[in-house]
């Protein structure tokens, strides 16, 4: 006779939070007993797309989510192994009826390991409950009611967590536990300069944004030294699940009720449903991970440079706005859309390297790496896609409109903070004599450009237009737009 305690466990995976999470909610529906699980697995610790600051960004999400549980008398049982490893071992110590997670929209290596998992469950007669996350929906072909869904979705009031007395695994229950298991050292360095992980955090950050910093949102959006504080910054919150996208969005609807800047509100609240329709995509088209969604483009062949991958992953190409968003970026794990879009074109057409080049080093930098933005992002920017317009931004221009005074180039290139700006912008164009008033060696202190700008995006465009030509793409362009074309008048804000 089986005498082992019986439970639920919730595991938890890029929803780290305990508020409007639909696997704990309905976890917690049940009555039973609620394990909440969280497992560094080696796959993905050894995945190329993730970085230390992906993981230390987790360990304070979790240590958030222990302060929040205290109250309950309970913890997450926080554990470094193979998942499959630690159901296993738990078995061994309770009867699991069901798991309970959130339908992960992740990268290959986690799409594998579900198909694992699913088999192990049914060997061992528990049931996994996946459960949509942030609107996104699987097994979708086409669009035809995905707005309607995403609606119903966004409409609904955000879960709360009310768990019932002792229905949480106690602390003694989880400490006794962790005897059996490898434990991640959750320490990390609070002098690191990223934003803090936890749900506690964002909330600040979603405060303060809604507080004030939300009215100058239009304004200064593009801008990449002004964006930092204008935007919301929550977007680390939303990629490792600290908030959920539904929640800042009732947030947004209930103060754009009373607020003066209605337009800034709604252009915030469209960018969360486009957040949705992206990840939607992915989901949709998985080998996006790996290839150019529109297969006419697979004929396109480029030569990798090292050399310029070099220099464009440190911020060393001689144009100084690339430069100073690779460095930022290396070093914070932020940058505001419009940078993220023209360092990426930057590679992509002048540089003509392929995007695939271009993703793991961003994704590691990304402090809100989310693959359902990420690839079809890189996808588009690189021109590839067939359906969206074809855009090679021109840093120069870029720099001149968005940096007029040039103090975000001086911030993060240091070498050119002594110049007037105008050579700030671009110091290529001084003369000898200009360098020696200066103190300054174009090719010591700072490179030479490592492309020339106007050939390389005309090369760039002439080959990418007539490939759009190509019946291959535009019969393939003509299926993305039949799976992928939304109904916007259905999209409420």
């Amino acid at each position: 006779m089986n005498t082992k305690p019986h439970i639920h466990i919730v595991w938890l995976k890029r929803d780290l939070r305990l508020q409007d999470n639909e696997a704990i909610f309905n976890a917690l529906k049940t009555g039973q007993r609620i394990l909440i699980l969280y497992s560094f697995e080696p796959m993905l610790m050894n995945d190329p797309h993730y970085s230390d600051r992906h993981w230390n960004f987790i360990k304070e999400s979790l240590i958030d989510l222990n302060t929040c549980l205290k109250p309950y008398n309970s913890k997450v049982l926080v554990v470094q192994s193979d998942i499959i490893a630690v159901v296993n071992q738990l078995l061994s110590n309770y009867k699991i009826n069901a798991v309970y997670s959130h339908q992960e929209t992740g990268i290959r290596v986690t799409y594998e390991r579900d198909k694992t998992f699913k088999r192990f469950c049914k060997n061992n007669l528990i049931t996994w409950h996946e459960n949509i996350n942030n609107g996104v929906t699987r097994g979708l072909e086409n669009r035809e009611n995905w707005t309607e869904l995403c609606n119903a979705f966004y409409e609904t009031q955000p879960l709360k967590f009310t768990p019932k007395q002792n229905q949480l695994l106690t602390l003694a229950d989880i400490e006794a536990l962790e005897n059996y298991f490898n434990l991640p050292n959750l320490k990390t360095d609070i002098n690191a300069p990223f934003q803090k992980g936890g749900r506690t955090m964002g909330l600040k950050y979603l405060k303060s944004f809604f507080n004030h910093r939300y009215s100058n949102y239009m304004f200064n959006i593009s801008k990449p030294d002004l964006a930092r504080s204008s935007c919301s910054r929550i977007s680390p919150y939303i990629a490792w699940g600290n908030l959920s996208v539904r929640e800042v969005y009732h947030e947004a609807y209930h103060l754009k009720a009373t607020s003066k800047h209605k337009k800034a509100l709604e252009a915030f609240m469209s960018r969360l449903r486009w957040q949705a329709h992206f990840v939607q995509k992915f989901e949709m088209e998985h080998t996006m991970e790996e290839a150019s969604i529109n297969k006419g483009f697979h004929k396109l062949k480029k030569r990798i440079s090292k050399i310029y991958k070099d220099a464009w992953e440190t911020g060393t190409t001689g144009y100084p706005l690339v430069d100073a968003c690779m460095r930022c970026l290396n070093e914070t794990g932020y940058l505001n859309f419009r940078m993220r879009a023209l360092v990426v074109s930057f590679f992509t057409h002048n540089l003509w390297q392929p995007w695939q080049e271009a993703t793991t080093h961003l994704s590691q930098m990304f402090l809100d790496f989310e693959p359902g933005i990420h690839f079809p992002q890189l996808q588009m920017q690189a021109g590839e896609t067939g359906t969206n317009m074809l855009r090679i931004y021109n840093p120069i221009k870029n720099s001149l409109e968005h940096d007029p005074e040039a103090k975000f180039i001086k911030k993060w290139v240091p070498e050119l903070a002594d110049l007037d700006t105008p050579f700030a912008h671009q110091p290529y164009l001084m003369t000898e004599l200009e360098q020696q008033f200066y103190n300054f060696k174009l090719g010591e202190n700072y490179p030479h450009p490592i492309v020339e700008l106007e050939a390389t995006r005309k090369k760039a465009g002439d080959t990418l237009w007539k490939l759009r030509k190509n019946k291959e793409v535009i019969e393939e362009s003509k299926r993305i737009l039949r799976r992928h074309t939304l109904n916007r008048k259905s999209f409420k804000n």
